[in-house]
Order: structure tokens, then C-alpha cells, then sequence
């Protein structure tokens, strides 16, 4: 299986599931809304809305460091029924994975590079026979789950007796 590609930027490996929180005027000829968080009747001035439910400022906070999720961010991650800020979203529950080339463990907030279902620490995203970097707009190609640069790769094509072919 031979796959070509061309190095485009970095990509995040494993996404967490996130909501959105939106800060809202209360309109004043409004009934108050109820707060998810306390119960009490919303009479402030903002509110935010987020997990279609209505929040007090105060009352929309990560469970883990309590920082106030409308102020560090317009997302929030949820799981295991805990409302959480993307930091300890990510300590808590994010996905590790093993990186393709040096199969060494990528943590979860970790920018990474991919090619087909592989992936790759940023410095072990390099040519695996000469150890070339990669920059922004350069041909790869992976062959038998080997990074390649296109000089390597077209050599081994010519040893085994192809001619190169790019896609």
C-alpha cells in the first residue's frame, strides 16, 4: 500500500468532545431564566447558555480547578458527567496514542502529524531512511508504513523496477 501526500501543517490527533457556551443579554421584559448550576432565577445582566441549559457567570465552572468556563473560553468538555475546561479535559480523559515511527506514547494534547491512519511525533515526522525533514509543501509518501521522502521513494521504485508515480 503506498500512499502520497503533501505536508500541509500540523494537525491535533485526538479531539475531545466540546459544547459550545454563548454569553447572552437578558432582556429586561424577559421572565428570568432558571440556573442550571444553583436553580436560582437569573437576574443579571448576562447569562450564558451552554448544554442547552442557562447559566449564571459564577456558575458555569470546570469540577476540577473551578475556573469560570465563560471567561477562559467560548468551549467546554463534558464526560463522565463533569463540565470540564479543556485543560483538564485533557488530563483527565484524553486519548494517548503511540506514535508511528519511534512507537513512543504521544500524549493527548500533544500536536502531532498524520499520513493515512498514522501518527506521528513532530520530530519523528521525517524521511525514515535518510532522516530529512519535512516543510510546509514538500512530498511524502508512505510505503509499507515507512515515512519517505520523494528522492527515497522514487529510488526504491527504481530498484524494484517501476517507474514513480505520484498521486
Amino acid at each position: 500500500c503506498i500512499a502520497a501526500g503533501m505536508l500541509k501543517w500540523i494537525s491535533v490527533c485526538f479531539s475531545p468532545s466540546a459544547a459550545g457556551i454563548q454569553m447572552l443579554s437578558v432582556q429586561p421584559d424577559t421572565k428570568p431564566k432558571g440556573c442550571a448550576g444553583c436553580n436560582r432565577k437569573i437576574k443579571d445582566r448576562y447569562l450564558l447558555k451552554a448544554l442547552d441549559k442557562y447559566w449564571h457567570e459564577d456558575c458555569l465552572k470546570c469540577a476540577c480547578c473551578d475556573c469560570r468556563l465563560g471567561e477562559v473560553g467560548s468551549t467546554l468538555y463534558t464526560k463522565a458527567n463533569l463540565i470540564l475546561c479543556r485543560r483538564d479535559y485533557l488530563r483527565l480523559f484524553g486519548v494517548t496514542g503511540n506514535c508511528a515511527a519511534c512507537s513512543k506514547l504521544i500524549p493527548a494534547f500533544e500536536m502531532v502529524m498524520r499520513a493515512k491512519d498514522n501518527v506521528y511525533h513532530l520530530d519523528c515526522f521525517a524521511c525514515q531512511l535518510c532522516n530529512q525533514r519535512f516543510c510546509v509543501g514538500d512530498k511524502f509518501f508512505l510505503k509499507n508504513n515507512m515515512i519517505l521522502c520523494q528522492t527515497d521513494y522514487e529510488e526504491g521504485l527504481m530498484k524494484e523496477g517501476f517507474a514513480p508515480q505520484v498521486r
